[in-house]
């Protein structure tokens, strides 16, 4: 089975691809900054399902005749696994879930280093080409389908153990409705502009006149001449 998993046309959420997002561990209190998103897909989706499976391997095989056990302490809390059901992510403004995770479920991918843009054709973008890269990563945006490739991960260290997920490529695979209230139109409330004012003297290319002083200035004395 492969270390890496294919999510083939899922939405794209919260997504710190052409920026990486500073974060403050919960556990530690150190800050640090990666590139990450989250994908959402329906609960029977394919990649999921490998996803999900590549997890049990590992999980059987690190933590042997202790999978089971732990792999429910990490189901039992949602800040030790990087997957979960729509219904989990909550807005803390409207205690809904967030636009499109009811009813699906998601997996939360990040890196350190930028992960790969992969263009229409293909091909990924080299990383030296900073503006290729960008224009690529800016124009994913929340609410959007991409194709991602991910690689879970077992977490067991002093902080205690999970499964996390890298995010290795992400390409996008077309336009949807963006999440959130999306872009406000305000253009109803202009009209058209005035025709611009009369140029005042002393201004576009006009030399101010200064208004004659009504009286002569008295010649200022310093103190040694008082």
């Amino acid at each position: 089975m492969s270390e890496i998993i294919f999510l083939s046309n899922v939405r794209l959420s919260f997504p710190h691809l052409a920026e990486p997002q500073k974060q403050v561990n919960e556990t530690t209190g150190k800050e640090r900054t990666s590139y990450n998103c989250e994908f959402i897909m329906p609960q029977d989706h394919a990649g999921f399902a490998q996803f999900m499976q590549r997890y049990a391997t590992m999980a059987l095989e690190k933590w042997k005749e202790h999978a089971q056990t732990v792999m429910g302490m990490i189901q039992n809390d949602r800040k030790l696994r990087c997957y979960g059901r729509g219904e989990e992510k909550i807005n803390k403004k409207t205690f809904q879930p967030y636009d499109g995770y009811a009813g699906h479920v998601f997996v939360t991918a990040g890196r350190d280093s930028q992960p790969q843009m992969i263009q229409a054709d293909g091909s990924p973008v080299d990383p030296s080409n900073t503006m290729a890269y960008q224009q690529i990563a800016r124009k994913m945006y929340g609410g959007c389908r991409v194709n991602a490739a991910v690689k879970p991960w077992l977490q067991e260290n002093k902080h205690g153990r999970g499964v996390r997920c890298d995010l290795i490529a992400v390409q996008f695979a077309g336009d949807d409705t963006p999440f959130g209230e999306g872009a406000v139109d305000a253009s109803g409330l202009f009209g058209a502009v005035a025709a611009a004012p009369t140029a005042m003297p002393g201004f576009m290319g006009q030399p101010p006149v200064m208004p004659a002083a009504p009286f002569a200035a008295a010649p200022v004395k310093m103190p040694w001449e008082q």
